[in-house]
């Protein structure tokens, strides 16, 4: 048996999907544990993208089970939606799915809050929000009056924790101009889509350890990065759940010593969406490149990513917090072209040089960088490490020796087969 933890190690949109992807053939078992449909995974196969929100990139895999665990919460709507199109297309023939009864769902009046406090000019700060409700809905989570997924099935639990519920927002939503729900109109909007669901749903955490032992391969699958965690990300532009390898345990119900491997997804630039610091940003030609030729546009809101050299403090101090493994390198091939590739080692807040994250002035760090050569010869073919350029294996081996960590993937275009891998996880 192994376990395989997958990370995001920047401010998300590593390539995760593709990653979980491919090491899925060798998997049994794919689980999600933290999140929701703010969270986008993008997959091509055979030149088709495919993009999921809340099912797991495995699913694609015949014949491997994949849990949307405890620690997730569920836009119904948009479960089914992706339910829909995955029986359509047949896949769900030879894949099966697995729906945590603990996850919380996204309401109606989540997804107001969420607009409100985004759109205001006062009170909270917006931070580039999704707009998914997603905050709000791990908030009621939080204060003990959240709606599981198992409560959908029994009509006078769910009605009596709903009323108050809506009754603790109702005062904010009135004072906003907002008309709050009515319970009634709640359910009767859900209701059709939890029995939709209801064929998928069981205790997750009994169906995992099962399969843990089973000694079944178990693939964890994270959302978002390690820069967006609620406790060690760029706070407060951050997600609303920790996406740490460490949260895996908790969102699925199962202990820290059945992890066998973490493996960190790392793009090799990068990348973010939203509000927040964001040291090596540029907002210059080479930034534009990275953009247009990475396609760096977000899966879930459409918006223009920022995008920015390599931080390899940020990458080490991320691989010291999830105890990775090793890397998975994607996105190799968009830096193909540039002349002169720069990698951030350290910074310098208020003229002294720091080789650390800090908690307060992350936007006023100026980075400090190591120039290294680029190459122009296409790397698209490129199906193992002998293969690379002399300059684009030595900016890997710089990536290793700067994050301390060894790479096990290399991602060297969007299809499914532009990857070549050096250690297998699992094997």
């Amino acid at each position: 048996m192994t376990v395989v933890g997958v990370i995001g190690s920047q401010w998300g949109d590593e390539g995760k999907g593709k990653v979980v992807d491919i090491l899925a053939e060798d998997a049994e078992m794919v689980v999600r544990y933290q999140g929701g449909n703010n969270a986008g995974h993008t997959l091509v196969v055979n030149g088709k993208k495919v993009i999921f929100h809340l099912i797991p990139s495995g699913i694609l895999r015949d014949d491997v089970e994949c849990v949307l665990a405890s620690g997730l919460v569920i836009d119904l709507r948009v479960l089914v939606e992706e339910l829909d199109t995955l029986q359509a297309s047949g896949v769900l023939d030879n894949a099966s799915l697995t729906l945590s009864e603990k996850a919380h769902v996204i309401l109606p009046h989540h997804l107001m809050l969420d607009k409100l406090r985004e759109q205001s000019k006062s009170g909270s700060v917006p931070v580039g929000s999704t707009l998914r409700g997603i905050g709000p809905c791990y908030e009621d989570k939080i204060g003990r009056r959240g709606i599981r997924i198992g409560d959908l099935y029994k009509p006078e639990i769910l009605q009596s924790i709903l009323e108050g519920t809506l009754e603790y927002w109702r005062p904010m939503l009135e004072q906003r101009g907002e008309t709050c729900p009515k319970a009634d109109d709640v359910i009767a909007q859900i209701m059709p889509l939890a029995k939709r669901v209801r064929p998928y749903v069981k205790d997750t955490v009994g169906f995992v350890q099962s399969a843990l032992k089973a000694n079944k391969q178990v693939l964890l699958e994270g959302a978002q990065g390690v820069m967006l965690d609620i406790d060690h990300g760029t706070y407060p532009f951050v997600t609303s759940s920790n996406t740490i390898s460490g949260a895996a345990c908790a969102g699925i119900g199962m202990g820290p010593t059945k992890v066998d491997e973490v493996v960190a997804i790392v793009k090799a630039y990068v990348t973010r969406v939203g509000d927040g610091p964001f040291p090596t940003e540029l907002n210059d030609a080479n930034g534009q490149y990275m953009r247009d030729k990475g396609h760096e546009y977000g899966s879930t809101t459409g918006r223009p990513r920022r995008c920015g050299w390599f931080d390899a403090v940020i990458a080490k101090r991320v691989n010291e917090i999830n105890g990775s493994t090793a890397m998975a390198i994607t996105k190799l091939d968009v830096l193909t072209g540039l002349k002169e590739l720069q990698i951030c080692i350290g910074y310098k807040l208020d003229g002294e040089e720091i080789d650390t994250i800090p908690m307060h002035g992350l936007e006023r760090v100026e980075p400090i960088y190591k120039s290294m050569p680029g190459w122009d010869e296409d790397i698209s073919n490129v199906r193992s490490l002998a293969e690379l350029p002399v300059h684009a294996k030595a900016y890997l081996d710089e990536l290793v020796r700067l994050c301390d960590c060894p790479i096990c993937l290399v991602s060297v275009g969007p299809d499914r087969d532009q990857t070549f891998v050096l250690n297998n996880p699992f094997k």
